[in-house]
């Protein structure tokens, strides 16, 4: 849904420079904007991904189109980019919203929880979801997620409070700005090995791996629909020929993932 930016609270941490931003639906944003650092390409891949996490219910924040008018920037003029030590203006215009779980006076997020906790993360299978995506999608980035505390009901019982992991930061998916599929075996695999534990097969992978192979070529259109004019003048045909090779890409979707065991360090220690 495209929304308005009303408010800026602060500037995030990363090389897209991204600031967290109010939007006229009472929810925060981490928007990157569309002339950021690391390429408007980032943006499209950012779009791009959200649509096929949605498809694949694997835990990730939900997303928006943010306007950001002339009156707000100059209303904010700690609303800016930097370049070396040059101070870049953000272009007016529509840019990619990730929205922040929660009220950022509130709720406190992490980027990091020690062993002890991340065995208690409530939805840690969501870990092998999206190492279906990373494989599939070519993302060159480590694994980025954040944790929060919730309410999530457990085992049919009362909701109790507990950890929930959202999967995010996906402008470097599709190789970033340079929209190809460099592989490797370490590629994708999240930093901590503890959220692969119990997987023995690619069956562990289902229903992901499945829905990937057999993914609907129209989501991809619709989503594709989405991405304003701005962000791919000029390049559309290589934006078509980048969706074309993601769903070759498909088929050998099973070969990359059993090809993580032949890093340097076999993340799955239990596959028989």
């Amino acid at each position: 849904m495209p929304l308005t930016a009303i408010r800026h609270v602060r500037k995030m941490r990363g090389g897209a420079q991204a600031h967290l931003l109010e939007a006229d639906d009472r929810h925060w944003y981490v928007v990157k904007f569309r002339n950021n650092p690391q390429h408007r390409r980032v943006l499209v891949n950012e779009l791009l991904s959200s649509a096929l996490l949605e498809y694949l219910q694997v835990s990730a924040p939900p997303t928006a189109l943010i306007h950001v008018t002339p009156a707000f920037l100059d209303a904010n003029p700690e609303l800016h980019l930097t370049l070396g030590t040059a101070r870049i203006a953000v272009d007016p215009g529509w840019h990619f919203g990730s929205r922040y779980p929660g009220d950022p006076g509130v709720t406190a997020v992490y980027d990091f929880l020690p062993d002890a906790l991340l065995a208690q993360v409530v939805n840690r299978e969501d870990f092998r979801g999206i190492l279906v995506f990373d494989k599939w999608a070519g993302n060159v980035d480590g694994r980025q997620c954040v944790f929060y505390r919730a309410m999530v009901r457990r085992d049919r019982g009362a909701d109790r409070p507990g950890f929930v992991a959202r999967m995010i930061d996906h402008g470097f998916t599709f190789n970033g700005p340079h929209w190809d599929f460099p592989d490797s075996p370490l590629q994708g695999l999240y930093a901590r090995r503890l959220v692969y534990e119990g997987v023995r097969s690619l069956d562990d992978f289902q229903p992901w791996l499945d829905q990937a192979i057999h993914f609907p070529e129209e989501v991809i259109d619709q989503a594709w629909k989405r991405i304003p004019p701005a962000w791919i003048e000029g390049e559309e045909d290589a934006l078509q020929d980048l969706l074309e090779r993601l769903f070759e890409r498909r088929k050998r979707l099973p070969e990359l993932i059993s090809a993580c065991r032949q890093g340097r360090t076999n993340p799955f220690p239990d596959w028989v």
